[in-house]
């Protein structure tokens, strides 16, 4: 059984989008509403925040001192030491009640961004692909809270979460960077709260927050098997990533919003970012960790 404690006590509204950092050994991530970006390091108690100045959802990639973030305008460049903002590709042009929500990279150099309401209307977010040339195509459309992005081993699927309807969507991923749809691969339990972000680990096991479910769970995209459920103090599981020399660990932010007292009394270390250890399973090198220099130029 997975060992949980606190790794820091942020108490964000809504922390999303915890990244590891090998070259810093750090941990970064993001409050969306207060647009903060978060770094701690993993082994020591340093800790640094950068306020954006506009709500920022995902980490994309690093190189060197640069950031790439999903932000309320699109893809964003953010220098950790002059904190010069550079937006490099701007999405929804126009559309000012929008904003980018969770994404990654795929092995062609794609960025995969989803965007959705502020109001999260239902039907309004969108999942775009964009290439290193900054070719922005839309890929499914009527979404409503895009989310846990991740790709299979082989890079042949892309899973893909609508966070309403409770479920997790597997899609076959061509040569071209084209998806089609192949079939719901996890449903959530009614009783396990609804799915939002997401990471995957060596044996191709993803595992996926929980949120309103207070815990995250491991589960197999193939079989649609829950494998192992653990719980955690907070009430709104985000994310997860996994950190470490050898990606042991896995980090999981929470959120403190849309409590009520009762809640807020029930899970008091709600908007925490928590830290599990003892999995008996590693994590993988993402796309992310493998930035193009095109969006870094």
């Amino acid at each position: 059984m997975a060992t949980v404690t606190t790794f820091a006590k942020a108490q964000n509204l809504l922390g999303e989008s915890p990244f590891w950092n090998q070259d810093r050994l750090s941990v970064f991530w993001v409050e969306i509403e207060k647009g903060i970006l978060h770094e701690k390091k993993l082994h020591q108690e340093e800790q640094w925040s950068w306020d954006i100045g506009q709500k920022i959802s995902v980490i994309l990639s690093f190189k060197n001192d640069e950031v790439l973030l999903g932000s309320l305008d699109g893809i964003i460049k953010f220098h950790l030491i002059t904190e010069k903002i550079t937006l490099v590709q701007p999405l929804e042009t126009g559309i000012s009640t929008q904003r980018c929500n969770d994404g990654a990279f795929d092995v062609y150099g794609n960025i995969w961004i989803g965007t959705m309401d502020l109001e999260v209307k239902e039907g309004f977010g969108s999942l775009y692909r964009i290439s290193e040339q900054g070719l922005v195509n839309k890929m499914i459309d009527n979404l409503s809270i895009p989310n846990g992005l991740v790709f299979s081993l082989d890079n042949t699927r892309m899973y893909f979460i609508d966070t309403p309807s409770k479920s997790i969507k597997s899609y076959l991923l061509d040569l071209s960077g084209n998806i089609s749809f192949e079939k719901i691969s996890i449903v959530i339990p009614e009783d396990m709260g609804m799915p939002d972000g997401m990471a995957i680990d060596q044996e191709g096991m993803l595992w996926i927050a929980l949120y309103a479910g207070a815990a995250v769970i491991r589960c197999n995209p193939v079989t649609g098997e829950i494998i192992n459920k653990i719980s955690l103090p907070a009430l709104n599981i985000t994310n997860c990533c996994f950190a470490g020399a050898n990606l042991e660990e896995l980090i999981v932010t929470s959120a403190g919003e849309n409590m009520a007292e009762e809640e807020l009394n029930k899970y008091p270390s709600s908007g925490n970012v928590f830290r599990l250890t003892d999995l008996k399973v590693q994590g993988v090198k993402t796309l992310s960790h493998k930035p193009s220099t095109t969006f870094f130029q």
